[in-house]
């Protein structure tokens, strides 16, 4: 019976010092399996399950509750007797660390390694570049793995992740335009400006997604025309003789042709796909997300002004209000996607990120550019309704106790956590917040996102926070965090984001580039590989690379001011698109948007928050090291 006692006696201890352990530093057993799977995940499900049928949601400072359960109140009574003799220690100190180790990494970033790391991004963004014209022009896409042009699939018209996008128009070189002005090549956006306007025709048997057409297409022909043809931009007179305005005209052509799904719809909420040249196809659902039918406004907006022509505003203006008036009326939170005909949601999640994201960006993009109030309005609301039901975390990002900021996926007429996922398009946030003020937060959870790219070298599309794991494992080059690790920069000049940015390009190198191009990572963990360079790659991550580490670019020595749309592509902030050929839109509805905003704050009459961050801590870490080590802790890196 003694070697009972023994075993005993020895299963008694283990769980004693799990207890302490528990209890000082928030740890407990941990088993993995690649991933940090913690043993509490069966109190976290009994919790949910308890929570569920009571109905409450739990709030407060800790987000993680949901990754350990009750892991730091429980543990207050399971284990009180243990620990009464010692004294209460902050969770937070089991983080401190060596705090000089993320001092030494980032505080400082030598100007020989800007520029080497500048040459970089233009490197990268030529081999691909270079790639596309010689074996993929006038098609769409480079698959880079095969070095071959890659077109609409017509064989299989329900494909949509590839029809939706590719519509047989040189998508990669239109896309491209403006980057080629950001990187100084005069030249060559010359030379591809009069190829787009040689061999592109929009009167072509494709069907494409609105919201595709319009940001990657529409976007960038008005883009690079404005760049043509006003001398005050920042790169000056790039015009050429004998253009004559053929850009434009294009964007118009293209814009009339996407009219048709903004047609027959008995909310003003278009249809998310037409046929260049047949209109809305008669099979058409009737479900569209938010981000789709509400982020138009920005270039109907500014081709309307152009042209004096109101419709293309008129459409785009209705599609948002008509969004925003069926927000929740407990929450006012949307949902992700609607029925365009009923009005109904079909789906309930609001979040930050796919079906979301640019709806809320375009809100405040719209009023910097054409100084509309409404639209500030409407943003304002939006964004405390995201702060008060999305926002979960200590309530300030560099101070206090709790977990770091984080937005999770809610229900939109509840708040209530519907998964425990986030996607990389949410990474778009902490840039959209440095252009409202709100750097702090900011700050926050764009550290989250890049301690989730330095422990896979990637963005996974879907990042599950509970299992600290991935739930879908593709990377397909997107530009979100590298937008936002610009912005930050731009906005706090701390070398840490020069560092991200070094991260960030070395992995690309690294794990994505192949032998034509930059591929598709199919796997985050393998880095195994897909046959597709997607357009915004050149037009946007390689852009935001280049621009983190030129200093010295126009855009940054310029007197005027300028704003980037979603895809990333230049337009400057000019007085012409304040100035209106016609009356206001809705005369009477802007009235009743205000009493339903009693508390509507009046905006700002300068939107540039820049100079917010106190010079003290601009060559400070801009998150303290214990909070650096929490997150990377909470992703799985230590």
């Amino acid at each position: 019976m003694q070697w009972r006692s023994i075993v005993v006696g020895l299963v008694v201890l283990r769980l004693s010092l799990s207890c302490v352990l528990w209890l000082a530093f928030g740890l407990g057993p941990n088993v993995s399996w690649g991933f940090n799977f913690h043993l509490s995940f069966n109190l976290h499900k009994l919790d949910l399950l308890f929570r569920e049928e009571k109905g409450t949601e739990p709030k407060g400072n800790s987000w993680s509750q949901r990754l350990h359960g009750q892991r730091y109140e429980e543990t207050a009574t399971t284990c009180a007797k243990v620990g009464q003799e010692s004294p209460k220690r902050s969770y937070l100190s089991f983080f401190d660390g060596n705090k000089d180790e993320y001092v030494r990494r980032y505080s400082s970033f030598p100007d020989t390694l800007k520029v080497k790391m500048k040459d970089m991004a233009k490197e990268m963004f030529y081999f691909g570049y270079d790639n596309y014209m010689k074996y993929a022009f006038p098609e769409d896409e480079l698959n880079p793995i095969d070095c071959e042009g890659r077109g609409p699939d017509v064989l299989n018209p329900s494909n949509i992740n590839i029809n939706d996008v590719l519509g047989n128009y040189s998508l990669t070189l239109i896309d491209t335009l403006d980057t080629l002005l950001v990187l100084g090549n005069v030249t060559e956006f010359h030379r591809a400006v009069k190829l787009v306007i040689d061999t592109v025709s929009f009167d072509k048997d494709s069907t494409v997604q609105v919201f595709e057409a319009n940001i990657r297409i529409l976007g960038s022909l008005i883009s690079a025309h404005i760049l043509l043809t006003d001398p005050k931009h920042p790169f000056g007179k790039v015009g050429f003789e004998g253009y004559d305005n053929e850009l434009l005209h294009l964007a118009h052509d293209l814009a009339v042709r996407l009219l048709p799904a903004f047609e027959n719809t008995s909310t003003g909420i278009p249809y998310p796909r037409v046929n260049l040249k047949n209109g809305v196809p008669p099979d058409s659902i009737n479900e569209t997300c938010t981000a789709g039918a509400g982020s138009l406004l920005v270039e109907f907006g500014i081709l309307s002004r152009l042209i004096g022509d109101s419709t293309f505003e008129w459409v785009a203006r209705r599609a948002v209000r008509a969004l925003w008036n069926l927000r929740s009326n407990e929450t006012g939170l949307l949902g992700n996607v609607v029925n365009i005909q009923t009005g109904q949601w079909v789906g309930k999640q609001s979040g930050l990120g796919a079906g979301m994201d640019s709806f809320y960006e375009y809100l405040l993009k719209s009023y910097i550019l054409f100084g509309e109030k409404e639209d500030y309005r409407m943003f304002q609301a939006a964004y405390d309704s995201i702060q008060n039901h999305l926002r979960r975390g200590r309530e300030s990002c560099n101070e206090g106790e709790g977990d770091p900021p984080l937005y999770v996926n809610v229900n939109m007429f509840s708040g209530e956590i519907m998964n425990t996922w986030i996607d990389s398009l949410q990474a778009f946030f902490p840039g959209l917040q440095v252009l409202n003020g709100d750097v702090d937060n900011a700050i926050c959870l764009h550290a989250f996102y890049y301690a989730i790219w330095k422990r896979f070298g990637a963005l996974p599309e879907r990042y599950n926070w509970q299992l600290q794991a991935p739930d879908v494992l593709f990377y397909p080059l997107r530009p979100e965090l590298v937008e936002s690790t610009y912005l930050l920069y731009q906005a706090t000049k701390n070398p840490f984001y020069l560092h991200v940015g070094m991260d960030i390009l070395q992995s690309l190198e690294k794990n994505a580039k192949v032998r034509c191009g930059y591929a598709t990572l199919h796997h985050v963990v393998d880095k195994s590989k897909e046959d597709r360079m997607e357009s915004f790659f050149l037009s946007e991550t390689c852009k935001y690379l280049y621009l983190l580490f030129d200093e010295d670019n126009p855009l940054h020595k310029s007197d005027n001011k300028y704003i980037f749309t979603t895809e990333g592509h230049v337009v400057p902030i000019d007085k012409r698109f304040r100035e209106k050929q016609w009356n206001d839109l809705f005369p009477c509805e802007e009235g009743a948007l205000a009493e339903r905003e009693p508390n509507a704050r009046p905006p700002p009459s300068n939107i540039s928050n820049c100079d917010r961050i106190p010079e003290e801590r601009r060559y400070a870490l801009p998150l303290k090291s214990v909070y650096m080590r929490q997150i990377d802790h909470m992703v799985g890196l230590f």
